[in-house]
């Protein structure tokens, strides 16, 4: 099979980028031409390019992800910017629901990490994590800040997490590949797309330090939602908003007394 038919298939079953996907798919099968077509078919079906290609491109970084594992957005890099903005040499930080440890990586590699935990309730996700950060980094599987260390509590500088955020009733508005091929648990937010946020965020008090940081990225509906459970909680909560990647990540301070 040629490169052209490879992108006439791809574009007959609704891949935008059909161009660019039928020469990675090419080149991940060049030392066996029967591989392509299997690769091929799959992509079709619907499977995520990443899953089949066993990488995604993340912030400069080119992470392990596969079947079972939410594959990390380019929306996602503005919340790895903003927490790479927010750290100083020696941060405690934690990523929840962190999934293959995309923004953990971000931050570890910047080398201002001094304690990192990534979390996630997912086993599936936390094999990608351990394949994508590096000792002395805590990869722990379990639900939110069950698995963290009680000797961490009040001294976190930042919470990180791109909790899921779709609303359910929306959930079968979702492209196929993201529907049908990524976790449940990574997509479904709940009723109004909150629901595990505002478990994230009830709870973040007691693990920040005082002028800790809290960052979550949000749906764009659901931001003011977002930025209101955190002042409930006593932070001050700033919405940063990217129009070009479509991102939306909101900050909270712990500010509390």
């Amino acid at each position: 099979m040629n490169g052209d038919q490879t992108v006439l298939r791809l574009r007959a079953a609704g891949c935008v980028f059909a161009e660019d996907e039928a020469a990675l798919l090419i080149e991940a099968a060049a030392a066996d031409p029967g591989e392509l077509e299997r690769l091929l078919a799959a992509r079709v079906a619907g499977e995520p390019l990443e899953h089949l290609l066993g990488w995604v491109r993340f912030a400069g970084l080119e992470l392990t992800v596969g079947p079972g594992v939410f594959v990390p957005r380019l929306r996602t890099e503005l919340l790895a910017e903003q927490a790479l903005a927010m750290i100083a040499g020696g941060a405690v930080v934690v990523e929840l629901c962190c999934g293959a440890g995309a923004v953990a990586a971000v931050l570890q590699r910047s080398g201002r990490v001094g304690e990192l935990y990534a979390v996630d309730i997912d086993p599936v996700a936390i094999g990608f994590a351990r394949h994508n950060l590096i000792a002395p980094a805590a990869i722990l599987v379990g639900d939110l800040y069950a698995p963290l260390p009680a000797a961490i509590r009040g001294r976190v500088d930042l919470i990180v997490a791109n909790a899921p955020y779709v609303p359910t009733e929306e959930m079968a508005l979702m492209p196929r590949e993201a529907r049908d091929h990524e976790p449940l648990v990574a997509l479904d937010g709940g009723e109004d797309g909150v629901a595990v946020q505002r478990r994230i965020i009830a709870e973040a008090p007691a693990w920040l330090r005082l002028g800790g940081r809290l960052l979550i990225e949000a749906g764009r509906a659901q931001s003011v939602i977002t930025a209101a459970e955190m002042t409930a909680v006593g932070f001050t909560p700033d919405v940063v908003v990217d129009d070009r990647r479509d991102s939306t990540v909101v900050v909270g301070i712990n500010s509390a007394p």
